[in-house]
């Protein structure tokens, strides 16, 4: 099938999940201490993380529809300077530079689009986004240095011949601008960067700025709202042990919005200092981690239950806004001097060595489009905050358990409500990363009156959920409202805890999914995990078909490399030239490019090669290498694969499903998989 007639069918089967948007493009826009406003209505928008220029122009507009399809209602991307002008003086707004063509993309879908502009971006990328040639200057960057602002003017002139025409007052998707990113300095320096904005003509609906860390002075009220975000663990810290950090933090429901776990490598958090008053600020988050990208000296794996145990613990925190970084992984585009990943080697963000060109992410939305299992698992958390904004968004947030917890802490279920006017949602997460929680006995809540369900029940390990409490007619269920469509409430039964329903003076006990088929109730269908993660979706029938193909071993690797500690004291990853020195592989494609080539292999770290062109490389962390063949040339029908080994004692961390056992490097399978 060609990719034009999948996203054809992509936008049909868009149109008839979500029906008509609460985000009209054009439409008033304002916001107050709860929410976004859009006309009249609050909304609590899904926000996904995803770079253009790491995407090849041809599969945007696929992969834009597969993130509305997946519930996003808002896209997020940085413009990284260095993508653009990384020789001065010359633009490159080609390709999958072209910011306005993906601007009219989005436009199309009718999904708003925040631009964090910079000019400091990080996203892993060299220098975090600025060019090598500013750091030539003699200027001091990320601040209110005359040249370094006239410099950032004129890159910000430029991303306005990109903007102009498609801001939100002329009917276009740009709804905000993001500056600079992770700053702590002065807040002057961020008025200073939207004051050339305003003057250049960005005229736009509201502002924002990361929430972290604290300003050492604030910028003024209302000026630009703070965003927040939390991982469930991270490539950037220092530690090669397994659960090291403050990530579990993330788990527990608690009424702080910073995180002290975000680039814990570059910026220090003062736990016990005067954090600046955001409580006239909507909550708000723009990273929360929908995965994690793999160091070399960090090889995070993530688990599906990591992003949306997360994302119910910060709605049940009170976040009226769940941004995701990333949504959608990406490719590092060729750079015209250098490569263009961050490493320990360059003048600035070098803090980690990230890989040349893979920016997986392990996202929803993968490198090349596929979607994870996670994908689903918010997909109707998505349904949900769309459905019930207007109830949901007003209400405050009550936390009748401990706050601060130690790591892996099992001596209480964790769980908050938000409430207003007699009506709440429980939230529920018996879940942690890399702990074992038991499930928990005797359970039964009391919340706006409501005692139930009538005797105890047992919370499940692992389990994360949400329960209505006098919601749409329903006194109170433990069962997870997920739509309410055309007058049809659908609630998803929650495994291993027997659904109880009380309405209308009645209450049912045991109650067995049904389906899409037949209500429950009267107008209440109760579904299972599955359908409820597909509701409303009219999935492309796509039938995987596995082929195996031939590879060939040419060489065996060289005598192991020395594997040096660079500046900020983590592994450093292998050179070019080590590479000429791997064990290499030669794998024979099939004249059909149209499928996703999957690498299973056990090595320190692998690269592949159409000829002498690097085309993407991994990181190994047990997970497959995968390849869109489709990017490929139509000539191309031999592959180089090059594979490092494995040593002894790597100052690495692997995670366990890497299965770290013995030195050396093999190839276990290379298949192709069609759709």
């Amino acid at each position: 099938m060609t990719r034009i007639l999948i996203t054809f069918l992509l936008m049909i089967c868009i149109q008839s999940a979500w029906g008509q948007t609460d985000i009209t493009l054009g439409a008033d826009v304002r916001w107050d201490a709860h929410s976004l406003i859009f006309g009249n209505k609050r909304v609590i928008p899904a926000m996904g993380e995803v770079h253009y220029s790491r995407i090849p122009a041809d599969e945007w507009q696929e992969e834009v529809m597969k993130m509305k399809e997946g519930g996003i209602t808002i896209i997020a991307c940085y413009i990284f300077w260095n993508h653009i002008e990384e020789i001065e003086g010359q633009y490159d707004w080609s390709g999958q530079r072209n910011l306005r063509s993906f601007l009219e993309i989005c436009k199309e879908a009718q999904l708003p689009v925040v631009i964090r502009i910079g000019p400091f971006c990080h996203g892993e990328v060299r220098n975090g986004g600025i060019p090598d040639w500013v750091f030539t200057k003699g200027c001091r960057t990320r601040s209110e240095d005359k040249l370094f602002l006239s410099l950032t003017e004129r890159f910000y002139r430029q991303i306005f011949t990109q903007v102009q025409g498609l801001q939100w007052k002329d009917g276009g998707p740009v709804i905000a601008a993001q500056f600079d990113n992770e700053y702590r300095g002065r807040g002057s320096y961020l008025m200073a960067l939207k004051d050339i904005a305003k003057r250049i003509g960005f005229d736009l609906p509201f502002y924002t700025r990361t929430g972290w860390p604290e300003l050492s002075s604030p910028v003024p009220f209302g000026e630009m709202i703070p965003l927040y975000g939390d991982y469930a663990d991270g490539f950037w810290d220092r530690s090669t042990k397994e659960g090291a950090g403050d990530y579990y933090k993330a788990f527990n429901f608690h009424e702080g919005r910073s995180s002290t776990a975000i680039a814990s490598e570059q910026l220090t958090y003062d736990a016990n200092g005067s954090q600046e008053k955001v409580s006239q600020y909507p909550y708000f988050t723009c990273e929360l981690g929908g995965g994690m990208m793999t160091s070399y000296h960090r090889r995070v794996y993530l688990y599906p239950e990591d992003a949306y145990s997360m994302a119910i613990v910060k709605l049940g925190s009170g976040s009226n806004l769940l941004g995701y970084y990333m949504y959608h992984g990406g490719t590092n585009p060729e750079g015209k001097l250098t490569y263009l990943n961050e490493t320990q080697r360059t003048v600035a963000t070098n803090y980690n060595d990230l890989p040349v060109k893979t920016y997986d992410f392990q996202a929803p939305l993968n490198e090349f489009g596929q979607r994870n299992p996670h994908y689903y698992l918010l997909r109707k958390l998505h349904l949900f905050i769309h459905d019930y904004a207007s109830i949901l968004a007003p209400m405050e947030a009550v936390y009748p358990n401990p706050q601060d917890i130690r790591q892996g802490d099992d001596s209480f279920l964790r769980w908050s409500y938000r409430e207003k006017d007699g009506s709440a949602f429980v939230f529920i997460n018996n879940y942690e990363r890399f702990q074992d929680l038991k499930a928990k006995t005797g359970v039964q809540f009391e919340v706006c009156g409501a005692k139930f369900p009538q005797k105890p029940i047992t919370i499940p390990a692992k389990t994360a959920c949400i329960f209505p409490v006098n919601i749409d007619g329903i006194r109170y269920a433990t069962a997870q409202l997920v739509a309410h469509r055309e007058g049809k409430i659908y609630l998803q039964q929650i495994a291993g805890i027997p659904t109880e329903i009380a309405i209308e003076g009645k209450v049912m006990k045991n109650v067995k999914p049904k389906g899409l088929t037949a209500p429950v109730y009267k107008n209440i269908f109760l579904i299972d995990a599955e359908t409820a993660g597909k509701l409303f979706l009219k999935e492309i029938e796509n039938k995987k078909q596995i082929a195996t193909i031939k590879y060939n071993k040419e060489r065996e690797a060289a005598p192991s490399r020395t594997i040096t500690i660079g500046a900020n004291k983590a592994a450093e990853e292998p050179s070019d030239a080590d590479f000429g020195k791997a064990a290499t592989y030669t794998i024979e494609l099939p004249t059909d490019h149209n499928g996703l080539l999957c690498i299973q292999y056990y090595g320190d770290c692998a690269r592949l090669y159409d000829g002498d062109t690097l085309l993407d490389d991994n990181f190994y962390n047990g997970r497959e290498f995968q390849y869109g063949l489709w990017r490929l040339p139509a000539s191309t029908t031999r592959l180089t694969l090059r594979i490092l080994p494995i040593q002894p004692d790597m100052p690495v961390y692997f995670p366990r499903e890497a299965g770290i056992k013995e030195m050396g490097e093999e190839v276990k399978t290379i298949t192709i998989q069609y759709e």
